[in-house]
C-alpha cells in the first residue's frame, strides 16, 4: 500500500542520504515529497558527497543539485504516513527553523515513523525527541544524543537501528538495512 512520506532536506544534505531512500522508496510505490526551508518545488538544493577513505572521518566533495518536488511554506504534515531527515551538513542548521522542530514533534507525538541517518539526528535532538530513545547515528553525533537524555549505540556502518517509531543508522552504507526497517515500519 502506498504511502506519503517527508523528507527534509538543506543545501549540501548528504547525496547518497537524500538521493537514495527518494529513488528506492518511489521505486517501492510510495509518494515522497522532499522539502527544504525557505524554498519551494522546483528550486535546489547542492548536495555533498561524504566518502570514507582511511582518514580520521570523512571526506567531503560535490554532490549533484537535487530539484525539490515541493514547497515548504506549503506542507501539512498531517497528510503524511513518515518522515525521513538525511544527513550531511544541512541538518546542523535546518535544526535551527522552529517550523521544521514542529514537522519532527508532529511525527513523533502521533507514532508515525521517523527515518534518521547521520548527522540527521541533530535535527531530532533539537526538537527534543531523543530523550530516553536509543539511536544511532554518525559516532561524531554520539555525544548529542547521550548529552540530551539519549542513548546511541554503537552498530557499525552497515546496520540500523529500530525504536519505536525511530529508524536510525550511522552513514549510508547502512542503506539497505535502514530502508529495509523503515520500509517495514509503513507497513
Amino acid at each position: 500500500m502506498s504511502k506519503k512520506i517527508l523528507v527534509l532536506a538543506g543545501d549540501f544534505v548528504e547525496d547518497y542520504e537524500l538521493m537514495v531512500p527518494f529513488q528506492c522508496l518511489l521505486m517501492l510505490g510510495h509518494q515522497v515529497d522532499v522539502i527544504c526551508p525557505d524554498k519551494k518545488a522546483g528550486d535546489i538544493v547542492k548536495t555533498a558527497i561524504h566518502d570514507f577513505e582511511g582518514d580520521q572521518t570523512y571526506t567531503e566533495k560535490p554532490g549533484h543539485n537535487f530539484t525539490l518536488n515541493a514547497s515548504f511554506d506549503e506542507i501539512d504534515e498531517t497528510t503524511y504516513d513518515a518522515l525521513v531527515v538525511p544527513g550531511g551538513r544541512a541538518p546542523e542548521y535546518i535544526r535551527l527553523n522552529q517550523r521544521v522542530l514542529d514537522i519532527v514533534k508532529y511525527f513523533d507525538s502521533v507514532n508515525k515513523p521517523i527515518a534518521s541517518i547521520c548527522h540527521g539526528v541533530q535535527v531530532l535532538v533539537a526538537a527534543g525527541i531523543i530523550k530516553d530513545r536509543t539511536c544511532s547515528c554518525y559516532p561524531a553525533c554520539a555525544p548529542d544524543v547521550n548529552i540530551n537524555g539519549g542513548t546511541w549505540k554503537d552498530i557499525g556502518f552497515e546496520d540500523a537501528y529500530v525504536d519505536k517509531n525511530l529508524v536510525t543508522a550511522a552513514a549510508w552504507p547502512a542503506h539497505p538495512k535502514w530502508l529495509a526497517e523503515f520500509n517495514k515500519l509503513l507497513v
